[in-house]
């Protein structure tokens, strides 16, 4: 592995954390309707829409880093 590799790896982990920090604030079993294990399906959308957020976020930092 090569330095690009193993930032581009560092890059998208840190995009998703960041994500899954910034999304955690909302409260999703609240605005799910009629659902009877909210709480499992609202985690489960958290960390998906963290991972979509993540992903296009480490993409647009990268597509600037190397188009410069």
């Amino acid at each position: 592995m090569n330095f690009r590799e193993i930032a581009r790896i560092i890059l998208h982990f840190a995009t998703f954390g960041f994500s899954f920090y910034c999304l955690s604030s909302l409260d999703l079993a609240r605005i799910m309707l009629n659902s009877p294990d909210k709480r499992t399906k609202a985690q489960l959308l958290l960390v998906m829409m963290s991972m979509a957020l993540g992903y296009l976020s480490a993409q647009f930092i990268l597509a600037i880093m190397y188009h410069m």
